[in-house]
């Protein structure tokens, strides 16, 4: 089934505010920073609204598009401030579904590494700058590695030569049962190895193993940044401004496209994720990052981030 022929599910509307917030020690002269807030504007999503405030209000801001496609946006405050605070507002259109796996290609995954290694990536993508995206997503990257623990780890999902859907679908269930989700167990810079030893992390290490796995087996792999409707359990009301910006995996399927899937809770992505853009890894795609100058020490950032029905009354 090709991509114009799927069903296009019901739109579900979203507001969504994700707020980061610093309070350093002492005042700071200068911060500049550069975010990347905004969420994409796709055929399955649909941007209506957005907006970015700085607090203080910044001398300098501009925004553009960068290699990845994603919105980013450059801001300079200079007048000393001891809090800085960054907000971004959107409401969305989100009308993606998650194919079932009857009707993904049944394309084997040796072929679409022999079709890669051989540069013959004519036969598995259309034009130029698709091309250019499979390339980048076959390579080592600054927080995706290619040690042995992940080759060893990864080997029972690519026994024989299955078809790429199911190793895909195998690996990020494999994540879910083998590891465990402990926020704060890891930091931006722990590495694969690192996480299969501890075998705790959070989405971002878990979407970085799978990844890793894909591309030493010579498959495009890309990082996906974004966030994901959280629904209270039954009974329970939703705690609002206490979701997080998540962390999933793209990996090229020829006959469909980029198949997007969910290590971190062992699913194909759907409607209730709001994609803000794809990188080779994490650092491609950071919300906000930036330099100051001040005389105290820096600050750890407090983000709220709500992801709601639109409509609903926001509490950021």
């Amino acid at each position: 089934m090709t991509a114009d022929e799927r069903a296009t599910p019901a739109v579900r509307a979203y507001d969504l505010v994700h707020r980061t917030t610093y309070e350093y020690p002492a005042p700071v002269t200068d911060s500049y920073g550069r975010t990347t807030m905004t969420p994409r504007d796709l055929p399955d999503q649909r941007l209506v609204t957005t907006s970015l405030t700085v607090d203080p209000e910044p001398a300098d801001t501009a925004t553009h598009v960068d290699w990845f496609g994603s919105t980013t946006t450059f801001f300079g405050v200079t007048t000393p401030h001891t809090r800085l605070v960054v907000t971004s507002r959107s409401t969305l259109e989100v009308s993606r579904a998650a194919p079932d796996r009857a009707d993904l290609p049944d394309v084997r995954w040796r072929a679409v590494a022999r079709a890669a290694a051989a540069g013959d990536l004519g036969t598995l993508h259309t034009d130029t700058a698709g091309l250019v995206a499979l390339r980048e997503a076959l390579l080592p990257s600054r927080h995706v590695s290619f040690a042995e623990e992940v080759r060893t780890w990864a080997a029972p999902s690519f026994a024989d030569d299955r078809p790429l859907a199911d190793v895909v679908l195998d690996l990020v269930h494999r994540v879910r049962t083998e590891l465990t989700y402990r926020s704060g167990s890891t930091t931006v810079q722990t590495t694969q190895a690192e996480l299969l030893a501890q075998r705790t992390g959070v989405c971002q290490d878990f979407a970085h193993l799978v990844i890793a796995a894909l591309r030493l087996h010579g498959l495009p792999a890309r990082y996906a940044s974004g966030y994901i409707e959280t629904r209270p359990r039954l009974g329970r009301p939703k705690l609002r401004g206490a979701d997080a910006s998540h962390a999933w995996v793209s990996v090229w399927l020829p006959g469909y496209g980029w198949l997007e899937a969910d290590p971190t809770n062992d699913q194909l992505v759907d409607d209730r994720y709001v994609v803000l853009g794809w990188g080779r890894d994490y650092g491609d795609v950071p919300p906000l990052r930036g330099v100051i100058f001040t005389e105290g020490g820096g600050a750890s950032p407090r983000v709220e981030v709500d992801l709601v029905p639109a409509g609903s009354e926001p509490f950021l």
